[in-house]
């Protein structure tokens, strides 16, 4: 099996829906630490799990310095986006999403890992 990690930073800002009140209700911006995890029993025809580039365009390229909650079709919180991205790269197993130094969420698509989905 092999294994590829991409790590990127993403500025952008959300508000989240929550049912009680909190200081994340109002519009504000993070940047974010996202680390995107992916594998392959075999490698592609160019010698790769997948594409580095292909990775940072799908998430960066779409989220940065974008307003979450119109970009996504759910409440942004960092476990939603982490799980958002497990599903938007077909090797992509697990995703961590690192709102501050001390709030980081991680989303692991169990399928993905005991190979029950299609990589």
């Amino acid at each position: 099996m092999y294994y590829v990690s991409k790590r990127m930073e993403i500025s952008g800002s959300h508000r989240l829906n929550l049912s009680y009140e909190s200081k994340c209700c109002n519009m504000h911006g993070h940047n974010w630490i996202i680390t995107i995890y992916c594998k392959a029993e075999k490698l592609n025809e160019d010698g790769m799990v997948c594409d580095f580039a292909h990775i940072k365009q799908s998430i960066h390229g779409y989220l940065d310095h974008g307003n979450l909650n119109e970009l996504l079709p759910f409440n942004p919180t960092a476990e939603n986006i982490a799980r958002w991205i497990t599903e938007q790269i077909p090797q992509c197993y697990k995703a961590s999403v690192q709102e501050t130094d001390s709030n980081t969420a991680v989303y692991t698509n169990d399928a993905k890992i005991d190979g029950h989905e299609a990589l």
